[in-house]
């Protein structure tokens, strides 16, 4: 087996790991997973969990607030798109990632958000996200609202089809300057891209078109 064949498989194994336990995983079951998720990569791959995977694919990145690098990781998943942008957002209110998204539309890049209705529409402080998606809007891209579920909690960039930015981290100011939150990046990964794709898409094709301010 050839050394980029033995880390192609390694890094398939352990980021299907990753995505099985941030999707599967709930705070009673963290310790059974992760032993699981050890053993099979022993017994799929094993020794291969020794070796370093080199460059961009199957990298993975992470950051934190308010220390700051959780908003430069986000900011640097939009600004290295060239083909598309999949967000899934509660609250959209940052000004930052705002910007972000209208350069990357006019670039070319096809951008498409489907926020949470209420937290972005109906509360009292929708007037921000309200702002943000309106300019979205006017940028070219396209804004669905998602009010199927009793909180549409999905913090999630899907960039090219291919890399995934999730994490705790919501696009606002209090995420990026006051709360303790999280951003984790998988890069060249486009199986987990697919099945996040697959998520994102069947919440959209259930979101309604937002056509701007009232």
């Amino acid at each position: 087996m050839t050394i980029l064949k033995r880390r192609e498989i390694r890094a398939a194994v352990v980021l299907t790991l990753v995505y099985t336990i941030v999707t599967n995983a709930t705070a009673f079951d963290y310790v059974g997973i992760f032993q699981s998720a050890a053993k099979a990569v022993h017994s799929v791959a094993p020794g291969l969990d020794q070796t370093p995977v080199p460059g961009a694919a199957g990298k993975v990145e992470v950051g934190f607030s308010p220390e700051g690098s959780a908003l430069a990781l986000v900011l640097k998943t939009i600004n290295s798109s060239t083909k598309s942008l999949d967000v899934m957002a509660y609250s959209f209110t940052s000004s930052e990632v705002t910007r972000a998204l209208i350069n990357a539309r006019r670039r070319g890049v096809q951008v498409r958000v489907l926020v949470d209705e209420k937290q972005n529409i109906t509360s009292q402080g929708s007037k921000y996200a309200l702002s943000a998606l309106s300019s979205l809007l006017t940028a070219g891209a396209e804004v669905r609202i998602n009010g199927q579920f009793a909180i549409f909690h999905d913090k999630v960039i899907i960039s090219d089809g291919a890399h995934v930015q999730t994490g705790s981290f919501n696009y606002s100011k209090a995420a990026a300057h006051s709360n303790s939150e999280n951003v984790v990046v998988l890069w060249g990964t486009p199986v987990i891209a697919s099945q996040y794709s697959a998520h994102f898409n069947g919440r959209w094709n259930h979101g309604k078109a937002f056509t701007g301010r009232p």
